[in-house]
């Protein structure tokens, strides 16, 4: 922490007089003009860090509020509207002051933070510094005086001014903001010790130190887990977060990896780690490739184990208890047999040892009498080569089928006897079915009755004789017809393609309600 700073600094408006003679001003006038100081503004004078400065105050006089507005348009104090600082490092404050009026004189440029005063600058009295060992004013002018703060605290976060008094114009001011920031130590560390079992444990930590504003840390992994994060806040302004992974942890996460991502200032920074997790050893056994038969040579079985921490041992055994076999050779995690006898017709275990405890796995060996035959691939060969026919076989009935099908709605739509499409047409050419014009069933049956014509009109009853005479032959007729029909049967021709208006003109009859019949008779 630095140390509390100091409230006694200038005056925050002075206006020095200029030297007597300038500005038509005696050195009669001047005295006369200042007016007398009594004991306690002379004491009060005395104690000023620059003395003399109250003596050299006057009265400016009052102008139009249009002209002081033309004046303060024709000045500029510049700084930069926005500043950030790191914690432990330093910082500069840039301060510019223009004017287009040659008349005006730069008096005071002050520096102050919020309301207390940092730094001073006269062109006349020189500099004042309120803590030199961390502020200090760079290569001031009366158009640049810039603030230099070295081990900026966050206490210094806030909002600065530059402070130009002028004569016999008057103060402008201009303001900053600092920020104040710390970059975070960050570290993450997989927790050792941990072992396996059923209950959520951390198996990692991720940690954010010393950071201004807080960090964030989020968790990346495969493994599913719980996460938890605590804040503390520091007495330097800065903040420490710490997470831990939280999980169940078993063997198959050991050597798992999982990775810590901090995010400070809108950037990532990730860790990656490993987990750590400790369990007792994980045996199997292989080797044995069910064809050990009498008398074969140059067979082994392994004992894989894989442990944390690593296995220390390993021990061949079998599975009654009895001693190995003296056809058998155990040397570390192998176990090798040199001929395959009856004896090797057992169960072997395998036990292996670790800081944590023991395991074993077994292997049931089974000794054959011959050899078994390899088996060859020919019926996989024989099987993909009639699959293969099959499927050609349905692909050649599927097309047939689909053409038989075609073929048959082709032959559908051209002999169809819809009277739509004999009236109007299917829009090409097809070929007409009728029965025959002069066949046996369209030959009428008897001769036409020979009308009685004496070239006078008829009478009422020879008319009604004529018309009973005409009934009989038609009920005659319809019988005569029905009876040869059954006898035949409709007959079918194909008859030569006429052009539709032809057809129609020979076939159609046009009705007077509009409809359209047609002369031949179609049997159903």
């Amino acid at each position: 922490m630095h140390p509390p700073a100091s409230r006694h600094f200038f005056p925050p408006v002075v206006k020095f007089l200029p030297p007597a003679g300038q500005h038509g001003l005696s050195p009669a006038c001047t005295s006369s003009h200042r007016p007398a100081l009594s004991p306690a503004n002379r004491r009060a004078d005395a104690s000023s860090p620059l003395p003399g400065l109250h003596s050299l105050l006057i009265l400016k006089k009052a102008r139009p509020a249009h002209e002081d507005q033309k004046i303060l348009q024709a000045q500029d104090v510049t700084v930069t509207d926005k500043m950030t600082a790191l914690v432990g490092k330093e910082v500069i404050f840039p301060c510019t002051f223009s004017s287009k009026d040659p008349k005006v004189r730069v008096t005071q440029i002050m520096w102050m933070n919020s309301t207390v005063s940092l730094a001073v600058y006269s062109p006349h009295l020189g500099i004042h510094v309120n803590d030199p060992t961390r502020f200090q004013l760079v290569d001031p002018s009366p158009t640049s005086v810039t603030l230099k703060i070295s081990r900026v605290y966050y206490t210094d976060e806030g909002e600065y001014s530059c402070e130009v008094t002028t004569f016999p114009d008057g103060n402008l001011k201009a303001f900053t903001k600092l920020t104040v920031k710390a970059i975070p130590q960050n570290s993450a560390e997989a927790k050792s010790g941990v072992v396996a079992d059923d209950q959520e444990k951390v198996v990692a930590t991720c940690k954010s130190a010393n950071a201004r504003p807080p960090s964030q840390i989020t968790w990346h992994s495969v493994i599913p887990g719980n996460i938890s994060n605590t804040i503390t806040n520091n007495t330097d302004g800065t903040s420490t977060i710490v997470s831990d992974f939280i999980m169940t942890p078993t063997w198959t996460t050991d050597g798992m990896p999982v990775t810590c991502i901090t995010n400070y200032d809108s950037t990532d920074y990730p860790i990656p780690l490993k987990l750590s997790v400790q369990y007792s050893p994980v045996v199997t056994i292989e080797g044995f490739d069910d064809n050990w038969h009498l008398h074969r040579s140059g067979v082994f079985l392994i004992c894989n184990a894989k442990g944390n921490p690593p296995p220390t041992s390993y021990i061949w055994k079998t599975v009654d208890g009895s001693p190995l076999p003296s056809s058998v050779r155990a040397k570390d995690n192998v176990l090798y047999v040199d001929e395959v006898d009856a004896r090797v017709n057992r169960s072997f275990l395998c036990e292996v040892t670790n800081a944590l405890g023991s395991r074993a796995s077994r292997q049931d060996v089974l000794v054959r009498e011959h050899a078994m035959q390899p088996q060859t691939n020919a019926g996989a060969i024989a099987g993909g080569v009639i699959g293969g026919i099959l499927v050609l076989l349905l692909l050649a009935a599927i097309i047939f089928i689909v053409i038989k099908r075609g073929g048959l709605q082709s032959k559908k739509d051209r002999g169809t006897y819809n009277p739509k499409l004999r009236v109007f047409g299917s829009g090409k050419p097809t070929e007409q079915f009728t029965y025959q014009d002069d066949g046996e069933l369209d030959k009428p049956l008897k001769g036409p009755v020979p009308l009685r014509d004496s070239g006078l009109s008829p009478s009422l009853g020879e008319e009604e004789d004529d018309e009973d005479e005409r009934m009989k032959y038609k009920v005659l007729e319809d019988d005569e017809e029905e009876e040869r029909f059954n006898e035949v049967g409709p007959m079918l021709q194909l008859r030569p393609h006429h052009p539709i208006d032809s057809y129609l003109d020979d076939d159609m009859e046009s009705q007077t309600d509009g409809s359209i019949i047609s002369r031949t008779a179609v049997y159903v």
